[in-house]
């Protein structure tokens, strides 16, 4: 389920697969690469058909989840909003393609949840776990002496037998297989395997599990029981659960000399590289932190993936900055006491954070009394019972401090410290790079922010409007410009350009572009765009830039434009039709200083309106950009009795209706008024 408010995907439903398989995906921000979010994003079914296509367009699922099976996700259409996204999963004997026929069911089944939504007077709530449905069962034999025939019938076989459900919760097991196990049956109903038995107590056993229930895939593997049993598990599953046949096994080792790598789990699909649980958890987690770009990233992905996987419910996480502790994100805490922490000195004995940082070890603390102990007035400032004080240390350089803390007391098991310090790692390295890119974008904002004009000139009988939206990935900032400069009473000049790259040096150049045209407009278009040319050539940047100006004259009522390379401008007057207008194009500035560039001539009559654009507005992977600015051409048209802002609001919202933004995205509209209408 989509919130629209944080534009966060929320898990709600779940069936036929366990919780804690998909708990790395309870929260699934809209901008994240996995395929219900693509589905949404894009409003598309999204099919994944195997393993191989999984890695290839999704790695960091991949490497989360390496076990054989397809996908699908389809969103969830409403009338005004997109309610979420419903994702199938099929076994691995499933075809790596869907037919038309298939794909045309699942689109189906999402609308009709997507009507019941729309059409629902209360939303359920989104609670912390999803609820689960359960998955359909098998047919039974009725009656109580079909059911008795069936089990004397298990049990007369000398193998064991026993049966899972989808949580790997034994459910079922013969007297055999009870003796096998060496273990009694009613301590062993109702648990798992591998956490009832400590010698199954293996991640590749639970892997072997996984696998099965994933990929509904039948598995077989070798374990040894103490002192020198093997026993031969074979996992059988289907929708409703796993049979286990259990039969002895010779050992792999006998007349083999023993050494300290000898495996401890044999055969089946995937022992060669067996992992599961937390350790899947943390190749997703470290993947999600290595494409964080700012801090608030950073704090955002630790509060809505690492918290809940961990178990804690609040988080600080501060930076060390001039012998203090700046608190750079929280989740969790009031204001109040956020106040209070930020700033502390580095060698403060109010909370351990500053001793932690100091000495590069992890504190944990399961109680307010295990915290007063040692630093008494600690659990009074925020009310937690528990917490966790991870360093932030990278080659010895302190980072910062991640604390992450719970409202009811914690013990930390020794696995759980294991995985917050391997996690501490991976925060510190994230949060030191995102630190450099939030302090080298605030720089080149601001240098881009000081280049472009804070207003634009009022003058009679012209109306304009501008608007810039910078890239959601990378530096943020980039070489998109746009300006209308009044020449004098009658005639101005208006340009729009894109100097390739998304760094200070587009910034920069950026800037000098615009000067070089600010000292010779008033000329011809082609001689304004000539000139420049030349005054990049002489700069010597390996940049290139498009551009269009025009050249505007109300007296004349007509307009003359010349384009570098640079996207056409749309055109409307009330009396036509809308459309894309037919110029002729120079090459890109900064390539050849001897070109010239053709110029074009348009009439310019009241009401007219003009609609400048950089290609980040058109150009999207897997659109025609040309079918984009005839569309855009059209809405111009359609919305003509707007305001010029909520004109240019309405485009940007039609082309580029939500983030990510791949590009950077200025825009510019000219409207021709009568001189007497006030303009």
């Amino acid at each position: 389920m989509l919130d629209e408010a944080s534009q966060v995907l929320n898990l709600a439903v779940l069936s036929g697969v366990p919780v804690e398989v998909v708990w790395p995906w309870r929260r699934v921000p809209l901008g994240a690469p996995v395929p219900v979010s693509d589905a949404v994003r894009e409003d598309r079914l999204v099919w994944v058909g195997s393993q191989e296509d999984l890695a290839r367009s999704y790695p960091r699922a991949a490497a989360s989840l390496p076990y054989r099976f397809a996908l699908a996700a389809a969103p969830l259409p409403g009338r005004d909003r997109c309610w979420g996204a419903m994702l199938l999963l099929w076994p691995a004997s499933h075809p790596a393609d869907a037919t038309r026929r298939e794909q045309s069911h699942i689109r189906a089944a999402a609308r009709r949840i997507a009507r019941v939504l729309e059409d629902a007077d209360v939303l359920p709530a989104l609670s912390d776990r999803p609820r689960v449905i359960p998955a359909g069962q098998a047919v039974r034999p009725e009656g109580e002496h079909s059911l008795q025939v069936a089990v004397d019938y298990i049990e007369r076989l000398p193998e064991g037998a026993l049966a899972l459900d989808l949580e790997g919760r034994i459910t079922f097991l013969t007297t055999a297989a009870a003796s096998m196990l060496g273990a009694e049956a009613d301590r062993l109903l109702g648990t798992r395997p591998w956490q009832s038995l400590p010698w199954l107590d293996r991640t590749a056993v639970e892997d072997q599990y996984r696998t099965a229930v994933i990929s509904r895939d039948p598995v077989a593997f070798t374990a040894p029981r103490p002192p020198d049993t093997y026993l031969r598990f074979e996992l059988y599953p289907d929708a409703s659960g796993i049979s286990v046949r259990l039969t002895p096994a010779p050992n792999p080792m006998k007349g083999r000399t023993p050494t300290a790598r000898t495996p401890q789990v044999t055969g089946g699909a995937s022992s060669g590289t067996a992992q599961a649980g937390r350790l899947y958890q943390l190749l997703h987690l470290a993947a999600a932190l290595t494409e964080t770009v700012a801090v608030s990233d950073v704090v955002e992905l630790v509060a809505d993936q690492i918290l809940p996987a961990v178990g804690a419910d609040s988080l600080v996480l501060s930076a060390a900055d001039a012998g203090r502790l700046k608190i750079t994100g929280h989740h969790g805490y009031d204001q109040q006491t956020i106040d209070r922490l930020d700033g502390l000195p580095l060698d403060t004995d109010l909370t351990p954070a500053g001793h932690v940082l100091a000495s590069g070890t992890p504190h944990f603390f399961a109680s307010p009394a295990e915290m007063a102990h040692s630093y008494p007035g600690a659990p009074h400032l925020s009310g937690k019972h528990a917490w966790a004080f991870l360093p932030l240390v990278i080659a010895r350089r302190p980072v910062g401090c991640c604390i992450l803390s719970y409202n009811q007391p914690h013990t930390f098991s020794a696995d759980e410290r294991a995985v917050l310090t391997s996690l501490a790692g991976l925060i510190a390295q994230a949060l030191d790079r995102a630190r450099l890119y939030d302090a080298t974008r605030d720089l080149a904002h601001g240098l881009q922010q000081a280049l472009l004009p804070r207003s634009l000139p009022v003058l009679p009988g012209l109306e304009t409007a501008a608007r810039y939206l910078p890239a959601s990935h990378g530096m943020d900032i980039g070489g998109d410009f746009y300006d209308v400069l009044r020449i004098d009473a009658t005639t101005a000049a208006a340009v729009i350009g894109d100097v390739q790259g998304h760094n200070v040096a587009a910034a920069a150049l950026m800037g000098q572009v615009r000067t070089a045209i600010h000292a010779i407009a008033g000329d011809p278009p082609d001689q304004v765009l000539t000139r420049t040319n030349r005054v990049l050539a002489d700069l010597e940047s390996d940049l290139l830039v498009s551009c269009l100006y025009a050249h505007i004259d109300l007296a004349r009522r007509q307009v003359a434009l010349a384009s570098a390379g640079h996207p056409p401008p749309l055109w409307h007057h009330p009396a036509q039709p809308p459309g894309v207008v037919a110029l002729d194009p120079g090459p890109l500035l900064g390539i050849d200083p001897g070109v010239d560039y053709p110029v074009t001539v348009l009439p310019l009559n009241p009401g007219t309106t003009l609609a400048f654009y950089t290609d980040g507005l058109v150009e999207t992977p897997g659109t025609d950009p040309d079918q984009i600015a005839h569309e855009l051409a059209q809405r111009l048209a359609d919305h003509s009795g707007q305001s010029l802002d909520r004109l240019i609001d309405s485009l940007l919202l039609h082309a580029r209706p939500t983030p990510p933004y791949t590009d950077d995205i200025a825009m510019l509209l000219l409207r021709t008024r009568h001189p007497r209408d006030g303009y």
